[in-house]
């Protein structure tokens, strides 16, 4: 069964999102969703976040991709959304964390410091990385809303 993989941006994050698409046509399994074909210049962050992310929460099992300039603009809309446990994406423990304690379901990059390599590395452990198992993290997962 295929699960949906569902990724945008703004215009700041544009050109990291279609770097990482190219990479997303090797997943298997999933099934890629780009919210924001076209570079659209001027367009508004917060937006582009609540859409992805109220797909999120209506379709369990799915994840999403967010890109903005900084990365932090769209995990703020993005969380707004009930049921959406977004992240700015530092580093390889902060996303294996991201899983595996809080059962992150968007992941997000900043398309002004992260190079598409980085972005790569940190997106493949976002999708192999399993959800939390321990009773504790289930629990406090749940306290999230």
């Amino acid at each position: 069964m295929h699960k949906i993989l569902y990724i945008g941006a703004d215009h700041a994050g544009h050109g990291l999102k279609e770097a990482l698409k190219k990479v997303l046509t090797d997943e298997a399994d999933w099934v890629l969703e780009d919210l924001t074909p076209d570079f659209e210049a001027g367009d508004d962050y917060p937006l582009v976040a609540q859409k992805l992310a109220k797909l999120v929460a209506r379709n369990p099992g799915s994840r999403g991709i967010l890109s903005c300039g900084s990365g932090v603009g769209v995990t703020m809309a993005a969380n707004r959304i009930k049921g959406v446990r977004a992240f700015d994406a530092f580093d390889g423990q902060t996303v294996k964390l991201a899983r595996e304690h809080n059962d992150a379901n968007v992941i997000a990059f900043s398309g002004w410091r992260q190079k598409p390599a980085e972005a790569k590395k940190l997106l493949e452990l976002f999708l192999k990385t399993k959800a939390p198992t321990a009773g504790r993290h289930v629990r406090r997962v749940k306290q999230l809303g």
